[in-house]
């Protein structure tokens, strides 16, 4: 059951927080569910235009083309949530050149989407001031902030950490690494820059069509490998 506590960043009053295994299971569940009903089983990777496809079906728009940079160097991905209905998503159009980072992005949108819509239906939030052009009911993503986040911003953590859950699920990901742990002879984490490590995030990377980082964090995070310098408690 989800915990809630004090929220000192985003003005919501009280902020929920999510074990890892919550929303492991959580978004697992969802992208299981969406293929199993699709296809009659379950295969990953979680194809692109399936994934562009499941978010549609949980929003009132999908932009894959927007010009966010408008709002400022870096912005890769918009939620805006709109009281009484679904939110909107728009993807920066640049990202049509980077489809491992147009997914992560997708897939971070929708954390933010299936995680975050009610908190902006509570009433007497406090705002804080916004840069120009910013909307107080939306969540501007930034590219440095995909994959992980500073810890004090839990929004983008959880967001993060569910984007990871989605595109690579905890049992799916073991499934991937068991061969590879016995085969080498691995037993516990391994340093992510040994032979060993780059193994795995090599199997991980082409196993869920994701990016060399994307697999490197979802791997540590899951104590597969040891924590990436700088990615912080994906957990919260």
């Amino acid at each position: 059951m989800v915990k809630y506590y004090p929220d000192r960043k985003h003005g919501f009053g009280e902020r929920p927080h999510y074990e890892a295994r919550e929303l492991d299971t959580m978004f697992e569940q969802l992208a299981v569910a969406f293929l199993r009903k699709k296809y009659g089983k379950v295969e990953f990777p979680f194809l692109t235009e399936d994934l562009k496809t499941f978010v549609e079906g949980h929003v009132a728009d999908l932009d894959q083309y927007a010009d966010l940079s408008v709002y400022g160097s870096g912005v890769e991905g918009l939620t805006e949530f709109v009281p009484g209905g679904k939110p909107k998503v728009a993807i920066s159009n640049h990202l049509q050149k980077n489809e491992n980072r147009q997914r992560t992005t997708l897939a971070h949108e929708f954390g933010h989407v299936h995680l975050h819509a009610y908190l902006f239906e509570m009433k007497g939030r406090q705002v804080d001031a916004l840069p120009p052009n910013h909307k107080p009911n939306a969540i501007y993503c930034y590219r440095d902030t995909m994959l992980s986040a500073p810890a004090a911003d839990w929004r983008e953590w959880q967001a993060s950490y569910a984007s990871s859950a989605l595109l690579m699920p905890a049992s799916y990901v073991r499934k991937t690494v068991s061969p590879l742990h016995e085969k080498l002879g691995i037993f516990g984490a391994v340093r992510a820059e040994s032979k060993e490590g780059q193994t795995l995030i090599e199997a991980v990377a082409a196993a869920y069509s994701v990016s060399r980082d994307a697999a490197r964090v979802r791997l540590s995070v899951m104590n597969l490998l040891g924590t990436p310098t700088g990615t912080g408690n994906l957990f919260s």
